[in-house]
C-alpha cells in the first residue's frame, strides 16, 4: 500500500514540473507576442508570425480545458478506488487528501485566468491591427488613370472615364464649363453618370453642337481633392451619302420628320384611377423616330403592368391603370430627329383616394427598403401631404411574402418617425413591404407596396474573391477557406448604436475576425448604464445579422449594449459593452422655408419659389399648398414631394387671386408651415413674344416685293407694338435691314432690289416687354415682275368664333388682282396632315368671309383661299394654322338685352382675363359698326356696344374679337323680331308701368264682410292713390276702411254692410314718380248678386256660431270591421247643452255623444234595410239651437251597401280549402257580406254554375263552394270574384298536384269514418242512470241498440260478463234487449253494464242498481255515473 501511495507521489511531482515547464513556456511566448504600448508605438510593422501566435492564443481555450478537465477526472477516480479498498490508516491521510483538493482546484483556476488573459489581449491585437490597416489604407484620392479629351460626331454616343483612388471612397461631381451636371435638371436621357469600383464614368448621348464644352470631374475626401478634365469637340459630318451631302440629307429629312401638333397638358388624377397621357405629331414617325422615350422626373420609364405604352400611326400615350401618388411627377416624351430630338413635358398630379372613413389621412408614399441584411431590414417611407384636419400621430407597417397575398402587420402600436427596423425574416425569402397612416379619425388606405427585397447577407460578397483567367475560367477563393478551424467564436467588435429613435435603438456591431466557417448568431444584452446586471433582450431566438432593432426601452434612461457570437459549438465571451444609450429623438420635423414668392406664369398657372433650408436635416423635399383669397380652406397642390425650391402650380383659375405656402418633410412628419406669399391674380406674365412664320409673297415689280406673315402664336398677352424686317441676297453672306422703325402692319413693300435675284426674309416682333425672338428664314423668293392674268394669292387666312362644328373664316384680299376684278373666292379645307383639299363652295363667295359648317367635332383642319377673276383661279393663299372643330371650356357668347336707362346693348365678357383686354366689334365682318349709332363701353375684361339710334338700319351680324387671347370671339345675328322685343322694352323702360302683381281680388270674410284688394310692386313712400267708384271719389267711413301699404304694393276695401250701396265699377289711381297706372274692378250684375249672397250667408253663419252649432255636419262612413258609423261634431257647448239623436222624428237613445270633444256618435254593427231613414242631431241651450240631418234613404243606403261591398270584398281572406265527407269545400272569410258583392266561382277560367254536384253559396261570413264526390276532372284554378260596385276582386286557389292529392285523401279518410259513425253498433236509448229495488221483486232493463250489421249483446255486472241463468234472464226482441232478474236480493246491487259491438264499433250503457230491504227507506245514491255512455272504440 505505501508504495503505491509513494508511486502516485512520484506521479504527482512529475506532472507538477510539467505543467510548470509548460507554464514558463506560455509565459516566454506570451512575452514574445505581446508587446508593451512603448513598443507598439515603436513599430507599426505586423508579422505573420504575431497573427499566427494570436491565432493560436484564441484557440487555447479549446485545446487545454478538455484534456485537463479528463486528467482530474481520471484522477479522482483513482482516488475514490483506492479509497474504497483501504482503511485509513492515520490522520495524516486526511490532510494528504485535502491537500490534492486545494492543488487540483488551484490548477484549475489558474488555467481559467490565463485563458481569459490570453483572449483580452487578442482582441486588443486584432483590433490594433484593424486601426493600423486602415491608417495604412488612407490616403487623399488621386487618378490612377485621368480623363482624356474626345472627338465625335454629331448624333453619336460619348464616354468620359477615369480610374480613381482613395481611401475612404471619395465623393465624385462631374461639371460642363464648370456647372455642376444635375441629372434632374439636365435633359431627360442626356447623361448616364456611374461608379463602379473606383471607375468613373460619363456618358454622353445623342451629342449635339452645344455638347462641345470642357468637361471635369471633381473628387474629394477628407483627406484632400483631385480632379481631372477633359474636352469634348463635336463635329458635323459633310461626308457624301447616297450621292448627297449630309446637310442636304439632313434638310430632306428634317422636312419629312413628325412633328408634334398637340401640347401635352398636365393631368389631374387620384389614386387607384387611370391616367394617360397622349400626345399627336403631325405626320406617321420615321424610321429613325420610332424610338419613343419617356421620362419621369429625368429617369427613364418602362413598361410593366400598370404602365403601358403606345405609339400607333401618328399618336402616342402613356397609360398607368391604377394611379399611386408615387406616379406623380415630371413626365418627359422624347423623339429623335436628325438634329437631335424634340420634347414636351407635363406634370400629372394624383390625388389622395377618397377615404374610407370620414377624416381618415391620405395613405404614405414612397417605401423603400435599406440596411438589408438575413434577417432585418429598414423601411422607410414619406409621410402623406393632407392629414384631413387631424395630425398624423403614427403608421402601422404591414409585410407580405411574394410567394402568399396575406398581408402581416409588423408593429402593434403605431411608430411616429417614417422608418421602422423589421426583424424576425427569413433569409432567401422575398417580401413586399406596405404602410398606412392614422390619426384620430381612422386609419388611411395602404400604400403603393414597396419593391420585392429578397432577404440575404449583403457581407456575402465582401467575404469571396473571383480571380478570372485564361479567357472565361475563374477561381473562386472564399475567406472562411483562408481563416482556419474556429470553434467557440470571437465576441463581436465596435458595438454601437446605428440609429436612436423615442421608439427604438437598432444597434450594430461588427462580425468577429477571423469569423469561422460556421454560420454565425448572435444574442443581445442590455443593461442599465452603471449597473452590472445584464439582460438578454432576443430571448426567443439568436438574430442571425450583425444588426438588431431593440424596442420598449425607458425614454429618458441609458443603456449599455454588448453582443454574444454564437455557432453550433458553443457561446462566446460577451463583447466590450457599447458607450450610453438613450431613447431620445435624435429627428424632428424640419423648420419652415422662408421668403415664399409666387408670380405669373401662364393664364392658369403660376411659378412658386421659396429658400432652401440650410440645415435639410434628411430633408425629404416640399409639399406646396394654395388657396383663393380670403378662403379658408387650404388645397394641397402636390401629393408627392419636390426636391427643388421651385415649383409651377397649374389649374388655377384665371382672374382669381391666390396665395401659397410650403411646408417642408423629412422622415419625422411635415414641418411648421411657411408664411403666406403675397396674393398673386393669375393671368399671363409678360414675356416677349414669338417670332413669325409664314412668310409669302403677295405681290412682286421689278425691283420691289410685298411680304406678308403671320403673327407669333405666343404674345404673353400683349399687343405687338411692330415688326422689324431684314432681308437676304441669296448671292450674298450678310443680311440686312428693311425698316429701323417699327411696322404696325404684317405687310411690307421692300423696294431697291435687283431684278431676277433670289431673297429670303425674316422678322421679329415687338411689345411692351422688347423684341422678340427671329424667325427662321423664309424661303427664296424671286424679284420678278408679276405679269399673269389670274389674281394673286390672298393673304391673313384666319377663323374666330370656333365651335363645335362651325367657325367663321375671314381673309384679304389679293393685293395683284391680275388682268380683271375679282368676281369671288374658293375656300378649300384639308384634314390635318393630309395632302388632298376640298373646295367647300361651288360657287365663288364675293365677300372675304365666309361661316363654314358640318365639320367634324375633334377633327383638325387647315384651310386656305383662292381669288377668281375673269381670267381664272389664282394661286393659293398660304394655309391657316391648324384649328380643332371643338368648343373651348368657359367660351361665352354675346348677350343681348336692354339696360335700365333702356338702351338696347350687345354685351361680352372675355372669359381669359387680360389685364389690358382690347376688344375689336365688327359689323357684318365687314368693320367697326357705325360711330353715329353705336356707342361702346369696355370695363376691364367686359366690353358693351350701346344701340344709341335703334331702328331697322342696325340689322345684322354683330362681331367681337379679343386679340392676344386663345381665339376668343363670338357674334351675333340682330334679326327684325328681335329688335322688335327689344324696342318694346326699351319703351318699356323709358316710360314705366306700376308693374301689377296680383290684380283685383274679392273675399268674403267670415262675418259676412267684403274685402277687396289688389298689389302691386314695391312702391317708394311718395307714391300716391286716388280711390274711385263709379266716378265718385272714396274715402275711409266708419263702414268701409281703405288701407294703401306702399312698402308691399298692397291697396285694400274693408266693406261691412255690403248692399246694393256697394254696387258699381271701382278704379285704383296709383303714381309714383314717372310710373303710374290704373286698375279697374266692375261688381255688377250676377257677380255683384253672387257676392251679396254669400256675405249675407256668411252673416247668419256667424250669427250661428255664437251658440251650439255643427263644426262637423252628420255624416256616413264604414269602419274596417265593416260597420257603419254615423258621426258628426259640435263647438261652443257649456255643461247645460243637451244632444239628441232622431230617426224618423222618434228619439233614438242608441247615439252616443261626448261632451268632452263634441263628438256625435251612432255605430250600427249590422246595416240592414231597418236602419233605413231620415236622421236627425239637435244641439241646444239656452243661446240657441243647431240640427243635422242626414237622409239614409234611397240613393244614400245603396252608396253604403255599396262601400260595404268594397269592405268586404276588401276584407275577403285568401281561399282556403277544407275536406269533408261529402267532398271539397273552398271559401273564403269576409268581414261583411251583401248581394251587391255578386260572387262568381271560375274553374280554369270558366264560370262555375250550382249542379248537383257543385254547389255554391253564403253563411255567415263565409263564401263558399262545395264540390260533392270530387274527381280528377275537378283538378285546376279557381277563381272567386267579388265585386265591390266599382271593380272586381279576385282571389285564387290552385287545386292541383299534392294540394289535390292531399285533399282527396283527406276526403277519403273522412267518408270512410262517416260511413263507420253511421253503422257502428251504438246504445240509441239507454238505461237510467240509476235504479232502486225493493228485495224479491222482478228486474226489468230493457234498451234498444242500433247498428249495422246487427250487434253482439253483452251484459256486464260489475265489469264483469253476466251468466244468463236461473234468476238472470236475456230476450232480444230486432233491436231491443231486455235483461230480467227475478227475486232481486242484496247481492243484486252493483253496477251493470250493456256492450254492444259490430265490425265499426262498440259502445256501452251503464246503469246502477241499488236493492233495499223490506220496510227500509231507499238509501240516497252516492255513486252516480259521470258519463252514461264511454267512449266508442273502433271495432
Amino acid at each position: 500500500m505505501a508504495t503505491r501511495h509513494e508511486s502516485y507521489y512520484s506521479e504527482e511531482e512529475q506532472q507538477s514540473d510539467q505543467l510548470k515547464h509548460s507554464l514558463q513556456v506560455a509565459s516566454s511566448t506570451r512575452k514574445r507576442k505581446f508587446k508593451t504600448s512603448d513598443e507598439d508605438a515603436a513599430s507599426v510593422e505586423v508579422s505573420a508570425i504575431d497573427l499566427a501566435l494570436g491565432k493560436a492564443a484564441l484557440a487555447l481555450d479549446t485545446h487545454l480545458e478538455s484534456p485537463w478537465e479528463c486528467k482530474l477526472r481520471r484522477e479522482a477516480m483513482l482516488l475514490e478506488l483506492e479509497s474504497r479498498g483501504q482503511k485509513r490508516a492515520a490522520f495524516g491521510n486526511e490532510w494528504e487528501k485535502l491537500e490534492k483538493e486545494f492543488i487540483r482546484t488551484t490548477r484549475i483556476l489558474r488555467l481559467k485566468m490565463d485563458r481569459k488573459a490570453l483572449r483580452r489581449k487578442a482582441e486588443e491585437k486584432m483590433k490594433e491591427e484593424k486601426e493600423l490597416r486602415e491608417l495604412c489604407a488612407a490616403r487623399a484620392p488621386m487618378f490612377w488613370i485621368p480623363l482624356r479629351a474626345h472627338g465625335v460626331w454629331e448624333r453619336m454616343n460619348v464616354t468620359l472615364s477615369c480610374t480613381v483612388r482613395g481611401c475612404p471612397s471619395p465623393h465624385v461631381q462631374w461639371y460642363k464649363n464648370g456647372v455642376p451636371i444635375n441629372l434632374r435638371f439636365a435633359e431627360p436621357g442626356k447623361y448616364r453618370i456611374q461608379n463602379h469600383f473606383g471607375i468613373l464614368s460619363l456618358e454622353i448621348c445623342r451629342c449635339s453642337l452645344d455638347d462641345s464644352a470642357d468637361y471635369s470631374v471633381v473628387i474629394s475626401n477628407k483627406y484632400g481633392q483631385a480632379t481631372s478634365f477633359a474636352n469634348v469637340l463635336v463635329r458635323s459630318y459633310y461626308g457624301l451619302l447616297t450621292g448627297l451631302d449630309s446637310e442636304a440629307l439632313a434638310i430632306g429629312l428634317s422636312g419629312r420628320e413628325a412633328d408634334f401638333v398637340s401640347v401635352l397638358q398636365p393631368v389631374f388624377s387620384r389614386e387607384t384611377e387611370p391616367f394617360t397621357l397622349n400626345c399627336t405629331f403631325s405626320s406617321d414617325l420615321l424610321e429613325h423616330q420610332r424610338h419613343i422615350s419617356w421620362f419621369r422626373d429625368g429617369v427613364l420609364l418602362k413598361e410593366t403592368d400598370r404602365r403601358k405604352m403606345k405609339a400607333l400611326d401618328r399618336e402616342a400615350s402613356l397609360s398607368v391603370s391604377s394611379a399611386f401618388k408615387d406616379d406623380e411627377g415630371f413626365y418627359t416624351i422624347c423623339i429623335p430627329t436628325v438634329s437631335g430630338y424634340k420634347k414636351q413635358s407635363a406634370y400629372v398630379f394624383v390625388r389622395d383616394a377618397a377615404a374610407a372613413v370620414v377624416g381618415a389621412p391620405g395613405a404614405p408614399l414612397c417605401v423603400k427598403c435599406r440596411d438589408v441584411n438575413k434577417d432585418s431590414l429598414l423601411v422607410s417611407w414619406t409621410p402623406p401631404s393632407d392629414d384631413r384636419g387631424s395630425p398624423i400621430f403614427g403608421y402601422y407597417i404591414e409585410r407580405h411574402d411574394v410567394e402568399t397575398d396575406e398581408w402581416v402587420p409588423c408593429n402593434e402600436h403605431p411608430v411616429k418617425i417614417c422608418r421602422f427596423p423589421v426583424s424576425r425574416l427569413v433569409e432567401g425569402k422575398t417580401y413586399q413591404f406596405r404602410v398606412k397612416s392614422v390619426n384620430q379619425a381612422g386609419i388611411s388606405h395602404p400604400s403603393k407596396p414597396s419593391q420585392p427585397v429578397t432577404m440575404k447577407d449583403p457581407a456575402e460578397a465582401s467575404r469571396t474573391t473571383v480571380i478570372p483567367y485564361d479567357g472565361f475560367k475563374q477561381i473562386v477563393i472564399s475567406k472562411d477557406d483562408l481563416e482556419g478551424d474556429v470553434k467557440i467564436p470571437l465576441p463581436p467588435t465596435n458595438v454601437h448604436a446605428a440609429e436612436v429613435s423615442e421608439d427604438y435603438v437598432v444597434i450594430s456591431w461588427n462580425e468577429p475576425d477571423p469569423r469561422g466557417r460556421e454560420p454565425l448568431s448572435y444574442y443581445v444584452e442590455k443593461s442599465i448604464a452603471g449597473s452590472d446586471s445584464w439582460q438578454r433582450v432576443n430571448l426567443d431566438a439568436a438574430v442571425d445579422s450583425p444588426r438588431c432593432a431593440i424596442f420598449d426601452l425607458m425614454k429618458g434612461t441609458s443603456y449599455c449594449f454588448r453582443v454574444q457570437s454564437v455557432n453550433k459549438y458553443g457561446i462566446s465571451a460577451p463583447s466590450l459593452p457599447s458607450e450610453p444609450i438613450s431613447p431620445v429623438d435624435t429627428l424632428v420635423p424640419p423648420p419652415p422655408p422662408e421668403h415664399v414668392v409666387a408670380y405669373r406664369d401662364t393664364k392658369t398657372s403660376a411659378v412658386v419659389e421659396w429658400d432652401k433650408l440650410k440645415d435639410d436635416q434628411e430633408l425629404l423635399g416640399y409639399y406646396v399648398y394654395c388657396r383663393e383669397s380670403g378662403a379658408t380652406e387650404w388645397q394641397t397642390v402636390n401629393n408627392k414631394p419636390v426636391t427643388d425650391n421651385r415649383f409651377t402650380v397649374p389649374g388655377l383659375q384665371t382672374g382669381k387671386e391666390y396665395v401659397f405656402c410650403v411646408r417642408p418633410v423629412n422622415e419625422a412628419g411635415l414641418g411648421t408651415q411657411s408664411p403666406e406669399s403675397e396674393p398673386l391674380v393669375i393671368n399671363e406674365a409678360i414675356y416677349c413674344p414669338s417670332a413669325p412664320y409664314d412668310f409669302a409673297l403677295l405681290n412682286c415689280g421689278k425691283n420691289d416685293m410685298v411680304i406678308g406673315w403671320k403673327a407669333p402664336k405666343f404674345t404673353a398677352g400683349k399687343e405687338i407694338l411692330g415688326y422689324f424686317l431684314d432681308r437676304h441676297d441669296s448671292s450674298e453672306t450678310e443680311w440686312h435691314s428693311v425698316n429701323f422703325k417699327p411696322i404696325l402692319q404684317r405687310l411690307c413693300k421692300v423696294s431697291n432690289l435687283s431684278e431676277g435675284h433670289f431673297y429670303q426674309f425674316q422678322a421679329r416682333a415687338l411689345n411692351v416687354a422688347g423684341l422678340g425672338k427671329m424667325s427662321e428664314p423664309s424661303d427664296l423668293f424671286k424679284c420678278e415682275e408679276w405679269t399673269m392674268p389670274q389674281p394673286g394669292p390672298p393673304y391673313d387666312v384666319r377663323f374666330s368664333e370656333v365651335r363645335d362644328s362651325t367657325l367663321m373664316l375671314q381673309w384679304e384680299p389679293p393685293l395683284y388682282t391680275g388682268a380683271s376684278p375679282i368676281k369671288g373666292y374658293f375656300i378649300e379645307s384639308s384634314e390635318e396632315g393630309s395632302d388632298e383639299w376640298k373646295t367647300l363652295n361651288k360657287q365663288p363667295t364675293a365677300t372675304t368671309h365666309m361661316r363654314v359648317s358640318a365639320l367634324e367635332k375633334g377633327k383638325s383642319y387647315v384651310f386656305r383661299v383662292k381669288a377668281v377673276n375673269a381670267a381664272g383661279t389664282g394661286a393659293p393663299s398660304v394655309p391657316s394654322d391648324p384649328v380643332i372643330a371643338e368648343t373651348k371650356p368657359g367660351t361665352n357668347e354675346i348677350e343681348v338685352g336692354v339696360d335700365e336707362e333702356g338702351f338696347i346693348y350687345l354685351a361680352f365678357e372675355n372669359p381669359e382675363p387680360l389685364d389690358d383686354p382690347q376688344f375689336i366689334w365688327s359689323k357684318d365682318y365687314e368693320g367697326p359698326p357705325d360711330a353715329d349709332r353705336t356707342e361702346i363701353q369696355n370695363d376691364g375684361n367686359k366690353t358693351k356696344l350701346l344701340l344709341t339710334k335703334p331702328s331697322l338700319e342696325d340689322l345684322g351680324t354683330y362681331s367681337v374679337e379679343v386679340p392676344n387671347t386663345d381665339g376668343v370671339s363670338a357674334s351675333h345675328t340682330l334679326t327684325e323680331e328681335e329688335l322688335r322685343d327689344l324696342l318694346k322694352r326699351s319703351h318699356e323702360i323709358r316710360n314705366p308701368l306700376i308693374q301689377l302683381i296680383s290684380g283685383w281680388n274679392i273675399d268674403v270674410l267670415e262675418k259676412g264682410d267684403v274685402r277687396l284688394w289688389l298689389q302691386v310692386e314695391k312702391l317708394s313712400p311718395a307714391a300716391e292713390l286716388l280711390l274711385t267708384l263709379n266716378e265718385t271719389e272714396l274715402s275711409d267711413t266708419p263702414t268701409r276702411k281703405i288701407t294703401f301699404d306702399r312698402e308691399k304694393g298692397l291697396i285694400e276695401i274693408m266693406i261691412q254692410d255690403f248692399s246694393e250701396k256697394d254696387r258699381g265699377t271701382y278704379t285704383a289711381d296709383v303714381k309714383d314718380g314717372k310710373a303710374k297706372n290704373q286698375f279697374s274692378l266692375s261688381l255688377d250684375g250676377d257677380k255683384f248678386n253672387q257676392i251679396l249672397k254669400e256675405a249675407e250667408r256668411k252673416r247668419k253663419a256667424w250669427e250661428k256660431k255664437q251658440g251650439p252649432h255643427f263644426v262637423e255636419d252628420l255624416q256616413w262612413t264604414v269602419t274596417e270591421e265593416c260597420h257603419v258609423l254615423l258621426k258628426c261634431k259640435v263647438a261652443n257647448t257649456r255643461n247645460e247643452t243637451t244632444f239628441k239623436w232622431f230617426l224618423d222624428r222618434q228619439s233614438l237613445p242608441k247615439g252616443q255623444y261626448d261632451a268632452e270633444t263634441g263628438d256625435g256618435t251612432l255605430l250600427m254593427k249590422k246595416f240592414t234595410e231597418e236602419n233605413k231613414g231620415f236622421y236627425k242631431t239637435v244641439v241646444s241651450d239656452i243661446r240657441g239651437e243647431d240640427t243635422s240631418e242626414l237622409d239614409l234613404n234611397k240613393d244614400v243606403f245603396e252608396e253604403i251597401l255599396k262601400e260595404l261591398s268594397r269592405a268586404g270584398a276588401l276584407s275577403a281572406s285568401p281561399l282556403k280549402l277544407q275536406s269533408t265527407a261529402e267532398g271539397f269545400k273552398i271559401f273564403s272569410i269576409v268581414k261583411y257580406f251583401t248581394d251587391y258583392m255578386k260572387p262568381s266561382w271560375y274553374h280554369k277560367d270558366r264560370k262555375l254554375a250550382s249542379t248537383d254536384r257543385l254547389k255554391s253559396g253564403t253563411t255567415m261570413n263565409q263564401v263558399w263552394l262545395q264540390i260533392l264526390n270530387p274527381t280528377e276532372g275537378d283538378r285546376g284554378l279557381y277563381t272567386l270574384e267579388l265585386f265591390d260596385g266599382k271593380q272586381t276582386h279576385k282571389r285564387t286557389l290552385d287545386l292541383s298536384g299534392k294540394v289535390f292529392d292531399d285533399a282527396m285523401a283527406e276526403y277519403q279518410r273522412l267518408k270512410e269514418a262517416s260511413i263507420a259513425e253511421k253503422n257502428r253498433a251504438k246504445v240509441v236509448q239507454g238505461l237510467p242512470d240509476v235504479a232502486t229495488i225493493m228485495e224479491d221483486k222482478t228486474l226489468c232493463l230493457t234498451c234498444h241498440i242500433g247498428g249495422d250489421p246487427v250487434p253482439e249483446v253483452t251484459w256486464l255486472k260489475n265489469d264483469r260478463e253476466v251468466v244468463f241463468k236461473d234468476r238472470y234472464k236475456l230476450e232480444v226482441k230486432g233491436m231491443v234487449v231486455t235483461m230480467t232478474i227475478e227475486k232481486v236480493c242484496g247481492d243484486d246491487s252493483g253496477r251493470y253494464g250493456i256492450f254492444v259491438k259490430n265490425k265499426y264499433g262498440s259502445e256501452t250503457g251503464q246503469v246502477t242498481l241499488s236493492v233495499f230491504k223490506h220496510g227500509e227507506e231507499p238509501a240516497e245514491l252516492r255513486r252516480t255515473s259521470v258519463d252514461r255512455y264511454s267512449s266508442p272504440t273502433e271495432a
